[in-house]
């Protein structure tokens, strides 16, 4: 019977099978995502992070309840495949709406590999701010299904964070928006989704 790995923090950057990636023992504390074939760790959120994600996640439910047409399966623990990559590449979204997911089949054939979102989303962290900011903006345009990027930004002000977004335009984002603290943004991507930039809201 096969060892099974054991990683942590101080195997940041260490080659990796998907395979090994998959059956890995973690240790705890800390977030894993397998970046061409090598194990990439950064710190686990703190909790303004998670509120905010929780936040933003609440209304992407709602939407995807009211809209299914346009998104009807909305997590916020799944990994993006970029098939592009010479090595295994899967970043790991904060939250992720996919349009179009096979809800009704049956649950042990299906893999993260066979589904890539619409719309990605990441909420900055105040230990890797550049794992979002940067690396992400690249991988997510190597991901042909993602129309959209948003990065929710509280690192100045949890309270009142910042939403910029990225918008496709065939193999490259079309422009950036940033929309301030209590602005609200809306997209054709979602029709109907009016998001007030407010995690009280």
């Amino acid at each position: 019977m096969a060892t099974l790995l054991k990683l942590g923090p101080a195997d940041h950057g260490k080659p990796l099978t998907l395979e090994d990636f998959l059956q890995a023992d973690y240790q705890p504390g800390y977030h894993y995502e397998l970046i061409d074939g090598r194990l990439y760790v950064a710190p686990q959120a703190d909790l303004p992070q998670g509120l905010s994600e929780f936040w933003l996640l609440r209304k992407l439910f709602v939407y995807s309840d009211t809209h299914p047409e346009v998104i009807n399966f909305v997590y916020n623990k799944t990994r993006v495949f970029v098939p592009a990559r010479r090595e295994p590449t899967a970043p790991e979204p904060d939250i992720a709406a996919y349009q179009d997911f096979p809800l009704g089949q049956d649950l042990t054939n299906q893999r993260w590999q066979d589904h890539s979102p619409i719309l990605v989303v990441e909420v900055v962290s105040e230990g890797d701010p550049d794992k979002d900011l940067v690396r992400n903006v690249d991988l997510y345009l190597e991901a042909p299904s993602i129309r959209e990027y948003w990065i929710l930004d509280g690192r100045a002000d949890a309270n009142h964070p910042t939403l910029l977004v990225y918008r496709r335009r065939g193999q490259r984002w079309q422009n950036v928006i940033e929309i301030a603290a209590g602005e609200t943004y809306t997209t054709r991507l979602l029709p109907g989704f009016a998001l007030v930039v407010d995690p009280h809201a």
